[in-house]
């Protein structure tokens, strides 16, 4: 029994990893990203307009190359491979599927409507000026939450179901068949979504930054991965690789919104009641997509092994994507692009607490603990 318990928690370790130190804390690296770039602003003003200016056609080429290295390391970590494996047990991934792109894209409309387009509304004052045109403020801030509500999470979901116990193994079909889908329909979910609340975007403006954002580091990902397998085999890959290229995603989002703030630092400076009303939308949509998720997962019979991570995925959201996306569509200091921070802000501290109550509630479903990422005795029995 020790044999196969160490062999399965060294399995898990390869598979999820526990969350690094960066990530442990991202919420408080946030915070303080805030307060540097709001300094940086302030201070040195000069600084952050000549990195914008740093720009063809409309893509600031800082911004760029920081996006880059934020999305190349989770592309590069997914086995495209595993998407095959659907077909076996394909319950848990029709669920995410229908999730993610058949619900929850419309209930985060509505709940950014409700909240930012109609109860918050008289706070939320000021415009917003968007390719040349003036937006209402609040309408920025929907249309940030509406990229968010768009892209389901592909990277931090397999330390959620690391750290839930969940089946790893199907975590990972998961976040390969939701990355396809994304590449397929994120661009044009987007206009119309957008359009439909009275954004309008150039089609041709949204497909390229999914292909500048999502595509082309989903290719160097895919490529490296082959590559380096080939070349240098899993097992370099897996300690040598990953060990040096974790930090780099996490370093790179830091440094961009160190520079969304230094340009929207007077906003929040003068609103700071704003970042408290974006937040009160998204951490209700992530808390209600998370439970129709759970509850759809219990009447469908799925083991908790499949059903924690299924929900989990849902509920976070692919933030890199929609600070991406943000910052291309509408700029680097627009509502949009400071919605979409507002949504890293409190994502790390909700998920844990969703986490936490899957494994409380784990004896609700059938159970499969041959699956778990970790198959520690203690882990296990707690679950009974």
């Amino acid at each position: 029994m020790s044999t196969n318990n160490s062999q399965a928690r060294k399995a898990s370790l390869k598979a999820g990893s526990n969350l690094s130190f960066f990530e442990k804390y991202l919420t408080v690296w946030v915070f303080l990203c805030i307060f540097a770039g709001i300094l940086l602003g302030r201070l040195l003003p000069g600084i952050a307009v000549a990195l914008d200016a740093m720009s063809v056609y409309q893509v600031s080429i800082p911004i760029a190359i920081c996006l880059f290295f934020m999305m190349y390391p989770i592309m590069v970590k997914i086995d495209f491979t595993q998407a095959a494996n659907a077909i076996r047990a394909p319950k848990p991934v029709i669920l995410t599927l229908v999730v993610n792109w058949l619900i929850k894209p419309f209930t985060m409309v509505a709940i950014a409507q409700f909240f930012l387009g109609w109860l918050f509304r008289p706070l939320i004052t000021g415009t917003d000026l968007i390719r040349g045109s003036e937006v209402a403020l609040a309408n920025s801030y929907i249309a940030g939450t509406i990229l968010l509500g768009i892209a389901p999470c592909t990277a931090m979901v397999l330390m959620w179901g690391y750290l839930s116990y969940g089946n790893q193994g199907h975590t990972l079909v998961m976040v390969a068949v939701n990355s396809l889908a994304m590449l397929f329909l994120y661009a044009p979910l987007g206009r119309w979504l957008l359009a439909a609340n009275d954004l309008m975007v150039p089609w041709e403006t949204i497909v390229f930054s999914v292909l500048i954002y999502v595509g082309l580091p989903l290719i160097a990902g895919m490529y490296s991965r082959y590559w380096i397998f080939k070349h240098k085999g899993r097992e370099w890959f897996e300690r040598r690789f990953l060990k040096y290229l974790t930090p780099v995603s996490i370093t790179a989002l830091l440094i961009t919104l160190v520079l969304l703030f230094a340009f929207k630092g007077e906003l929040i400076v003068n609103n700071p009641l704003h970042i408290l009303l974006i937040a009160v939308p998204l951490f209700i949509q992530t808390n209600f997509i998370f439970f129709i998720s759970y509850v759809a997962a219990l009447k469908l019979n799925i083991s908790y092994e499949d059903a924690a991570p299924a929900a989990l995925i849902g509920a976070s959201n692919h933030f890199e994507v929609a600070i991406a996306t943000a910052v291309m569509l509408f700029g680097l200091n627009s509502g949009a692009a400071l919605a979409t921070v507002v949504g890293v802000l409190i994502e790390v501290p909700v998920m844990l607490m969703l986490v936490e109550f899957c494994k409380r509630t784990a004896a609700w479903f059938p159970r499969e603990p041959e699956k778990a990422t970790l198959r520690d005795p203690r882990c296990i029995s707690a679950f009974k």
